[in-house]
Protein backbone atom coordinates (compact mmCIF):
# COMPACT_ATOMS: atom_id res chain seq x y z
CA UNK A 1 0.00 0.00 0.00
CA UNK A 2 2.77 2.46 0.92
CA UNK A 3 4.62 1.68 -2.34
CA UNK A 4 1.44 2.30 -4.37
CA UNK A 5 0.90 5.64 -2.60
CA UNK A 6 4.48 6.73 -3.36
CA UNK A 7 4.04 5.76 -6.98
CA UNK A 8 0.81 7.75 -7.25
CA UNK A 9 2.40 10.84 -5.71
CA UNK A 10 5.40 10.52 -8.01
CA UNK A 11 3.14 10.07 -11.05
CA UNK A 12 1.04 13.08 -10.07
CA UNK A 13 4.18 15.15 -9.63
CA UNK A 14 5.47 14.11 -13.07
CA UNK A 15 2.11 14.91 -14.70
CA UNK A 16 2.15 18.32 -12.98
CA UNK A 17 5.75 18.88 -14.05
CA UNK A 18 4.98 18.16 -17.71
CA UNK A 19 1.86 20.36 -17.49
CA UNK A 20 4.16 23.12 -16.17
CA UNK A 21 6.59 22.54 -19.05
CA UNK A 22 3.66 22.95 -21.45
CA UNK A 23 2.61 26.11 -19.58
CA UNK A 24 6.10 27.49 -20.19
CA UNK A 25 6.39 26.42 -23.84
CA UNK A 26 2.76 27.04 -24.89
CA UNK A 27 2.72 30.85 -24.70
CA UNK A 28 5.93 31.14 -26.72
CA UNK A 29 4.59 31.80 -30.18
CA UNK A 30 5.07 33.74 -33.37
CA UNK A 31 1.88 35.27 -34.74
CA UNK A 32 1.32 34.61 -38.44
CA UNK A 33 -2.20 35.39 -39.53
CA UNK A 34 -5.04 33.88 -37.53
CA UNK A 35 -3.12 30.87 -36.16
CA UNK A 36 0.24 31.45 -34.41
CA UNK A 37 3.27 29.17 -34.51
CA UNK A 38 3.43 27.68 -31.02
CA UNK A 39 5.60 25.23 -29.11
CA UNK A 40 2.58 23.54 -27.53
CA UNK A 41 2.69 20.51 -29.79
CA UNK A 42 6.41 20.00 -29.06
CA UNK A 43 5.60 20.04 -25.35
CA UNK A 44 2.81 17.49 -25.90
CA UNK A 45 5.10 15.18 -27.92
CA UNK A 46 7.72 15.35 -25.16
CA UNK A 47 5.13 14.73 -22.44
CA UNK A 48 3.98 11.60 -24.27
CA UNK A 49 7.53 10.29 -24.55
CA UNK A 50 8.26 11.02 -20.89
CA UNK A 51 4.97 9.95 -19.30
CA UNK A 52 3.36 7.60 -21.80
CA UNK A 53 -0.05 7.91 -23.42
CA UNK A 54 -2.39 8.23 -20.43
CA UNK A 55 -0.29 10.43 -18.19
CA UNK A 56 1.04 12.52 -21.09
CA UNK A 57 -2.50 13.21 -22.27
CA UNK A 58 -3.51 13.98 -18.69
CA UNK A 59 -0.68 16.53 -18.44
CA UNK A 60 -2.06 18.30 -21.53
CA UNK A 61 -5.60 18.27 -20.11
CA UNK A 62 -4.24 19.85 -16.89
CA UNK A 63 -2.53 22.52 -19.02
CA UNK A 64 -5.77 23.10 -20.94
CA UNK A 65 -7.75 23.51 -17.71
CA UNK A 66 -5.15 25.93 -16.34
CA UNK A 67 -5.54 28.03 -19.47
CA UNK A 68 -9.33 27.83 -19.45
CA UNK A 69 -9.53 29.32 -15.94
CA UNK A 70 -7.71 32.38 -17.27
CA UNK A 71 -4.02 31.79 -16.60
CA UNK A 72 -2.20 33.14 -19.68
CA UNK A 73 -0.58 29.87 -20.80
CA UNK A 74 -1.95 29.69 -24.35
CA UNK A 75 -0.14 31.08 -27.37
CA UNK A 76 0.74 34.73 -27.08
CA UNK A 77 0.28 34.63 -23.29
CA UNK A 78 -3.50 34.39 -23.51
CA UNK A 79 -5.99 32.37 -21.49
CA UNK A 80 -9.64 32.00 -20.66
CA UNK A 81 -12.68 30.21 -22.02
CA UNK A 82 -12.92 32.73 -24.85
CA UNK A 83 -9.76 31.25 -26.34
CA UNK A 84 -11.47 27.87 -26.61
CA UNK A 85 -14.38 29.43 -28.50
CA UNK A 86 -12.10 31.59 -30.64
CA UNK A 87 -10.66 30.67 -34.05
CA UNK A 88 -7.88 28.47 -32.62
CA UNK A 89 -10.03 26.58 -30.11
CA UNK A 90 -10.31 23.54 -32.36
CA UNK A 91 -6.55 23.08 -32.19
CA UNK A 92 -6.65 23.22 -28.40
CA UNK A 93 -9.22 20.40 -28.37
CA UNK A 94 -7.41 18.58 -31.18
CA UNK A 95 -4.26 18.35 -29.05
CA UNK A 96 -6.10 15.93 -26.73
CA UNK A 97 -6.70 13.51 -29.58
CA UNK A 98 -3.22 14.13 -30.94
CA UNK A 99 -1.77 13.16 -27.57
CA UNK A 100 -3.86 9.99 -27.39
CA UNK A 101 -2.93 8.86 -30.89
CA UNK A 102 0.76 9.77 -30.61
CA UNK A 103 0.89 8.17 -27.18
CA UNK A 104 -0.64 4.94 -28.42
CA UNK A 105 2.01 4.63 -31.12
CA UNK A 106 4.88 5.62 -28.83
CA UNK A 107 3.77 3.22 -26.08
CA UNK A 108 2.82 0.35 -28.37
CA UNK A 109 6.05 0.47 -30.35
CA UNK A 110 8.27 1.23 -27.33
CA UNK A 111 9.58 4.58 -28.64
CA UNK A 112 10.89 3.06 -31.88
CA UNK A 113 11.71 5.90 -34.25
CA UNK A 114 9.65 5.16 -37.37
CA UNK A 115 6.40 4.02 -35.68
CA UNK A 116 6.63 6.86 -33.15
CA UNK A 117 7.16 9.39 -35.94
CA UNK A 118 4.20 7.92 -37.86
CA UNK A 119 2.11 8.28 -34.69
CA UNK A 120 3.13 11.91 -34.32
CA UNK A 121 2.26 12.61 -37.96
CA UNK A 122 -1.15 10.90 -37.68
CA UNK A 123 -1.90 12.60 -34.36
CA UNK A 124 -0.98 15.97 -35.81
CA UNK A 125 -3.25 15.35 -38.82
CA UNK A 126 -6.13 14.67 -36.41
CA UNK A 127 -5.32 17.91 -34.55
CA UNK A 128 -5.20 19.76 -37.87
CA UNK A 129 -8.63 18.36 -38.78
CA UNK A 130 -10.23 19.55 -35.52
CA UNK A 131 -8.51 22.91 -35.74
CA UNK A 132 -9.31 23.46 -39.41
CA UNK A 133 -12.98 22.54 -39.02
CA UNK A 134 -13.38 24.92 -36.08
CA UNK A 135 -11.39 27.70 -37.76
CA UNK A 136 -13.55 27.39 -40.89
CA UNK A 137 -16.69 27.61 -38.76
CA UNK A 138 -15.47 30.49 -36.55
CA UNK A 139 -13.99 32.60 -39.33
CA UNK A 140 -16.74 31.80 -41.87
CA UNK A 141 -14.23 30.44 -44.35
CA UNK A 142 -14.22 27.38 -46.53
CA UNK A 143 -12.46 24.30 -45.16
CA UNK A 144 -9.77 24.76 -47.81
CA UNK A 145 -9.22 28.41 -46.93
CA UNK A 146 -8.96 27.44 -43.25
CA UNK A 147 -6.49 24.71 -44.16
CA UNK A 148 -4.41 27.23 -46.12
CA UNK A 149 -4.40 29.57 -43.10
CA UNK A 150 -4.14 27.06 -40.26
CA UNK A 151 -2.25 24.04 -41.59
CA UNK A 152 -0.10 24.53 -44.68
CA UNK A 153 2.24 27.20 -43.23
CA UNK A 154 2.82 25.03 -40.15
CA UNK A 155 3.75 21.71 -41.72
CA UNK A 156 7.55 22.34 -41.99
CA UNK A 157 7.81 23.62 -38.40
CA UNK A 158 5.64 20.82 -37.04
CA UNK A 159 7.77 18.23 -38.83
CA UNK A 160 10.86 19.81 -37.25
CA UNK A 161 9.20 19.62 -33.81
CA UNK A 162 8.42 15.93 -34.38
CA UNK A 163 12.05 15.26 -35.28
CA UNK A 164 13.25 17.11 -32.17
CA UNK A 165 10.82 15.14 -29.99
CA UNK A 166 11.82 11.84 -31.62
CA UNK A 167 15.47 12.57 -30.81
CA UNK A 168 15.13 14.09 -27.32
CA UNK A 169 12.06 12.21 -26.01
CA UNK A 170 13.52 8.69 -25.83
CA UNK A 171 16.74 10.00 -24.27
CA UNK A 172 14.86 11.86 -21.52
CA UNK A 173 12.69 8.79 -20.96
CA UNK A 174 15.75 6.53 -20.67
CA UNK A 175 17.34 8.85 -18.10
CA UNK A 176 14.15 8.97 -16.03
CA UNK A 177 13.89 5.16 -16.12
CA UNK A 178 17.53 4.89 -15.00
CA UNK A 179 16.82 7.34 -12.16
CA UNK A 180 13.81 5.26 -11.11
CA UNK A 181 11.38 8.15 -11.67
CA UNK A 182 9.29 6.41 -14.32
CA UNK A 183 8.63 2.77 -15.16
CA UNK A 184 10.15 1.15 -18.18
CA UNK A 185 7.47 0.93 -20.87
CA UNK A 186 8.13 -2.78 -21.29
CA UNK A 187 7.10 -3.46 -17.68
CA UNK A 188 3.93 -1.35 -17.68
Amino acid sequence: MEQKKKTNVREMALVALMAAVTCIMGPLSVPIGIVPISLTNLAVYLAIYVLGCKRGTLSYVVYLLIGLVGVPVFSGFTGGVGKLFGPTGGYLIGFIFMALLCGWFIDTFDCKLIPSFIGMVLGTIVCYAFGTAWLAYQASMSFYAAMAAGVLPFIPGDLAKMIIAAIIGPQVRRRLVQAGLVENKKTR
